[in-house]
């Protein structure tokens, strides 16, 4: 491909709304443009390096015994209905209308639309295990789509889907394709963390996240420093490793006035107290309408996760003002835990050893002291793993130190029972011709996140530092002179061949300009691999090499270039 005629618009400067540093690059080398919120083109050169991930990604899952299947973006309400999942889904989910008024979605993810295709299509034991892939555009209505196609609202997505006729064998598959997305993004040549993640929307018994490390991720990595025990924060779990205080030291409960103060930190300096003394009440509603009390100590932050896990529904929602009023008697921040007759409480382990507490209460400008679950909170539904992991937590595998780190999730597989086959009457006839119902997996990529997390993860100051298993291009061939020196063209031709016929994928920039212009945007759009043939390489009758990213350029001799170029491709 020659650069003159290539669509290639490179950027001095990034556009200013581009957040991060994949959202930056892209958009400076030419590889997507921005439509509107959350939604991109994909330039030619972009779409290269998304071919090549998704190449990559097809490859696994045929060796993974997966058939590729094309379904439905646009997906019938009475589908998603059979699963609850209408309404539980939020905001996020894309409902419209054709002309007949029939509602539809632009799908998120296809669970419904592949139950319902293999409960018309499987009927015995002898069809299965079977798993389905797609590569599909996929939408989320975010509410602050962001970072650019990391998070965008259109994306690119590889989901896949397993039946099977028992657990242990859906048990043993997803074993099989955890080891199929450790493949992909080991070919990607990205440095992950496969980690323990909570199920969320999509549900399921357990799942695991795939993260790209990367000091700009979003997410953060919990692992141990010893055994191979890794979680996301949401996931990472905390041992109960609390006693509860002795009962002769409870001193009584008194109230007193903190005037408009409500946050605890706050209230914590007014009293001169430290934060683990305190108890924080926190209200949430459950489908819109169920009160539910999250009781954590002081200083620790609830995870929204960790709480639907407990309560069993992810259809839970900070309460609002008005809500919060009218459960607890008071304005915001001056809610205590006590009182509230019929309302689940749900409190932290580390709640538990707080002994005399500071806690709201229920009444505008006033906290009580000597709270102490024991004795004034002895309904509550018990004690769980409430809270964010931090650096003090230890492994809860193995009891060593714990790292933290910053990824990009990229891939996520869900262990899903028969959450979906059930509702949705998925069933097969077993050998005894008895109907039973089948149990699934779940296995997504986001194949466009895939490209801006490799970035996130390679890149300097002068621009994309790809792995050259996805770059766009290989290799390039900087052509300089060529107007003054008729060895030029020829010699580059014959450079440009060679290349080819040894696998790489060339661009060839002959463009009629300046040698540092030329070097500096093939640097931006990172291309592994630089040559240039010049009037200077072909008096010294070899050609330039670098690497992106060495300090310096090698001279390669033109009779040594076949046994070099072969090195290079098994590099």
């Amino acid at each position: 491909m020659k650069l003159s005629n290539y669509l290639l618009p490179t950027l001095r400067e990034a556009p200013s709304d581009a957040d991060n540093v994949s959202a930056q690059l892209m958009q400076r080398a030419g590889m997507i443009r921005k439509v509107a919120s959350g939604i991109y083109e994909w330039l030619p050169l972009g779409l290269r390096s998304l071919r090549k991930v998704e190449k990559i990604v097809r490859e696994e899952m045929d060796a993974a015994g997966g058939q590729e299947v094309w379904l439905p973006v646009i997906q019938p309400k009475a589908l998603w209905e059979e699963t609850g999942r209408w309404g539980v889904y939020g905001k996020e989910l894309l409902r419209l209308k054709d002309r007949k008024d029939a509602e539809f979605c632009f799908a998120p993810t296809a669970e419904e639309v592949i139950t319902d295709l293999v409960r018309r299509e499987i009927r015995s034991w002898r069809q299965l295990p079977a798993m389905f892939y797609q590569f599909g555009l996929k939408f989320r209505d975010e509410i602050r789509p962001r970072f650019g196609v990391m998070r965008a609202r259109e994306f690119l997505m590889k989901d896949a889907y397993s039946f099977h006729a028992g657990e242990e064998d859906a048990a043993s598959y997803y074993k099989t394709m955890v080891q199929a997305y450790k493949n992909v993004f080991t070919r990607c040549g990205l440095k992950f963390k496969p980690v323990e993640a909570q199920s969320g929307a999509i549900g399921g018994s357990y799942s695991h996240e795939f993260m790209v490390l990367a000091e700009t991720g979003e997410e953060t990595i919990v692992s141990c420093s010893r055994c191979e025990y890794a979680a996301n924060i949401e996931r990472a779990e905390v041992k109960d490793q609390y006693a509860a205080p002795d009962a002769g030291r409870f001193k009584p409960l008194t109230e007193f006035d903190t005037a408009d103060k409500t946050s605890v930190a706050d209230v914590a300096k007014l009293v001169g107290r430290p934060l683990t003394d305190f108890l924080k009440t926190q209200l949430y509603m459950l489908d819109g309408k169920t009160p539910v009390i999250a009781l954590m100590r002081g200083d620790h932050e609830l995870h929204e996760a960790k709480l639907a896990a407990a309560v069993g529904s992810p259809a839970l929602y900070r309460a609002t003002e008005a809500q919060y009023e009218g459960v607890m008697g008071c304005r915001v921040g001056y809610g205590g835990p006590q009182g509230h007759d019929g309302v689940q409480i749900y409190c932290d382990f580390a709640a538990k050893a707080v002994l005399n507490g500071v806690t709201g209460a229920n009444k505008d400008h006033r906290h009580v002291d000597g709270f102490n679950i024991a004795r004034d909170l002895p309904a509550i539904k018990g004690f769980f793993d409430l809270r964010a992991a931090t650096a003090e937590d230890p492994c809860p595998r193995c009891g060593e130190k714990t790292e933290f780190y910053k990824g990009i999730e990229v891939g996520h597989t869900f262990k899903l029972g028969t959450k979906y086959s059930k509702a949705m009457k998925a069933e097969y006839l077993d050998k005894a011709q008895k109907p039973q119902t089948m149990v699934m997996g779940c296995y997504g990529i986001g194949v466009s996140r895939v490209v801006a997390a490799a970035i996130e993860q390679g890149h300097d100051k002068d621009g994309i530092v790809w792995p050259p298993e996805i770059a766009p291009f290989s290799c390039a061939v900087v052509v300089l002179d060529e107007k003054d020196d008729a060895r030029v063209r020829p010699a580059a031709d014959a450079l440009t061949k060679a290349l080819r016929g040894e696998g790489f994928d060339v661009l060839e920039d002959d463009r009629d300009g300046k040698p540092g212009v030329k070097f500096k945007d093939i640097d931006l759009i990172g291309i592994p691999y630089r040559f240039v043939v010049s009037r200077k390489t072909l008096d010294a009758g070899d050609v330039e090499f670098k690497r992106r990213g060495a300090p310096t350029a090698e001279r390669w001799k033109n009779a040594e270039l076949p046994e070099r170029l072969k090195a290079l491709r098994g590099a």
